[in-house]
């Protein structure tokens, strides 16, 4: 991956980041490195992922606070790759009538075409699960388009040289 590769992130990292394994209460470096990285333009955040943000409220306004350059918006290049990645989706048996509904409501796809388009990372807690009736899988959408793999959290911390050293009390 190159260095400057931008890396967008998907709602799953920020709403398990925030419930689950990097609360700001007693983690708080990890939503600084984000602020930083987002602020640098390293990370970025797709308009329909923010619409996704719908909880936690602390969440919520974490991400209001975040200056308007994190956010990027879908352009003409993006909505052409996401009507292909629908299609895709769309014409594909193994999916249930319950995937379709769920992918055409989300972010998915959305964020796959801007990382396709603009050369990006996608950083995803998903994994692929290429028989997956249910749900329609980032890694998947990727490998289907010849994106880049998605990394997850870890990986993404590990990209930007991230570290959180416990200091003491």
């Amino acid at each position: 991956m190159r260095q400057d590769s931008v890396l967008l992130l998907d709602s799953d990292v920020l709403i398990t980041a925030h419930l689950i394994h990097y609360a700001p209460d007693y983690c708080p470096g990890f939503w600084s490195c984000l602020e930083h990285y987002l602020d640098a333009g390293r990370l970025l955040i797709i308009d329909p992922v923010r619409d996704e943000i719908d909880a936690p409220v602390e969440l919520v306004q974490w991400v209001g606070r975040l200056p308007q350059h994190a956010f990027a918006s879908v352009d003409a290049p993006v909505i052409q790759i996401y009507q292909r990645i629908a299609e895709w989706v769309r014409q594909n048996p193994q999916f249930t009538p319950a995937a379709l509904n769920k992918f055409a409501d989300g972010a998915d796809g959305w964020l796959v075409a801007y990382a396709l388009v603009h050369d990006a990372t996608v950083i995803t807690n998903e994994v692929s699960a290429p028989d997956s009736k249910n749900n329609v899988k980032i890694p998947d959408i990727c490998h289907q388009f010849g994106g880049r793999d998605p990394l997850n959290t870890q990986d993404m911390l590990r990209e930007l040289g991230a570290s959180f050293e416990w200091r003491g009390p």
